[in-house]
């Protein structure tokens, strides 16, 4: 079966989960081709979870926030393939999306503020295992039941976190059920005496934490948990819906590596995960990789003089000329090494791709892309 293009997959797929570790041009990557889908006649939204907030600069835009934000569309549609297609991308802001979560499923809008306004939820809400990443996952599943998009680009963090952003669903509702959280919903009574159930021992439980944190925080505690257990059916089964789709055909996950030896780790480590979950894995994309430029080697210094003319016309002696050859000559042969180095880990990444999957090298770029015109330059490299 032959490989997968990377331009069937913006084609044809309706959400592409860019993931891989820090610094491999990731974000680079998810803006490149949410452009090029664009510039295809899709209507394309880039979310971006990436706290590196770079992905404004790139698609010409003045800042990201919650807000989607359009594409300029004069730019956007400026000598492409189709004139119709559309841009738009957003920076996940994660509490305000929880509160969103949280304003889905609770019961009526006087227990969403009581919840928001309730100082146990603003802590549980950034540091509850996968809350963050559950927020982003609830985002994506809004927008793709929505149907406003033809093709979602979701940009994650580092993979570190990208396996987070995996587990999310996962890991929420192990929180949510953990045997701590239930002891303290089982202690709430009727009729307004909150703690009236707890008995002999759990007040006694209750008592030694209010010396330590004091009665405010165990009445917060109580009224949160009061609240956020009418919702938490909610969040079970929008965890349920969004760890599936996950795993739908029309989802891709593209892994985006560099050549060097961490992030091919990663990368490989990541792409086993991916295996093992059944996620619908689509390729690699392997950014600056050093290109391989063969030197016919000649038979002495001074001859290999006459294929550089930057140095005969720079009016040098014979034997400075010569010194200048011969540093020339040394600075190709190590980048030739670093070529073969890099083609070394390439063909790593290409043999745990498989034949079936994508596969896409982009040569490392002289300037860093950080506008549309060079990210339309790059499209060429990864549709090529």
């Amino acid at each position: 079966m032959p490989s997968l293009r990377l331009v069937d997959v913006l084609l044809e797929r309706r959400i592409l989960v860019c993931v891989g570790s820090g610094g491999v041009g990731k974000t680079t990557t998810a803006a490149t081709l949410g452009l090029a889908a664009a510039r295809r006649g899709k209507r394309t939204l880039v979310l971006t979870i990436d706290p590196a907030r770079r992905l404004a600069n790139s698609l010409g835009l003045a800042s990201l926030g919650h807000a989607v934000q359009e594409v300029d569309r004069a730019l956007v549609r400026r000598g492409a393939p189709n004139a119709n297609g559309e841009l738009h991308a957003m920076m996940l802001d994660q509490k305000q999306a929880f509160d969103e979560v949280v304003a889905k499923h609770a019961k009526d809008p006087a227990a969403v503020q009581r919840i928001l306004a309730n100082p146990v939820y603003a802590q549980i809400s950034g540091s509850l295992a996968g809350a963050q990443e559950y927020a982003a996952m609830a985002k994506l599943h809004d927008f793709d039941q929505s149907g406003v998009y033809d093709l979602i680009i979701v940009d994650t963090p580092p993979t570190a976190h990208a396996l987070d952003f995996l587990d999310a669903p996962r890991k929420l509702s192990e929180a949510i059920d953990s045997p701590a959280i239930d002891w303290f919903r089982k202690l709430q009574g009727e009729g307004g005496s909150r703690w009236s159930l707890v008995g002999k021992s759990g007040a006694f439980v209750i008592k030694r934490l209010a010396k330590f944190v004091g009665s405010k925080f165990i009445d917060d505690l109580g009224v949160f948990f009061t609240e956020f257990n009418d919702i938490l059916g909610g969040f079970r089964q929008r965890a349920e819906e969004t760890f599936a789709l996950l795993r739908q055909p029309r989802v891709g996950f593209l892994l985006v590596a560099s050549p060097e030896p961490m992030a091919v780790r990663e990368a490989l480590a990541f792409h086993e995960r991916l295996k093992s979950a059944g996620m619908p894995f689509v390729g690699f994309v392997v950014n600056k990789v050093h290109p391989t430029r063969p030197m016919a080697k000649p038979r002495t210094v001074e001859p290999a003089l006459a294929s550089q003319p930057s140095i005969v016309a720079l009016g040098l002696s014979g034997t400075t000329r010569t010194m200048a050859a011969e540093a020339l000559i040394a600075a190709h042969a190590e980048l030739e090494t670093l070529a073969a180095a890099d083609q070394e880990a390439v063909a790593r990444l290409r043999a745990a791709g498989g034949t079936e999957a994508s596969f896409v090298e982009v040569p490392l770029q002289r300037d860093d892309v950080h506008d549309v015109d060079r990210l339309v330059a790059l499209e060429h490299f990864l549709l090529a």
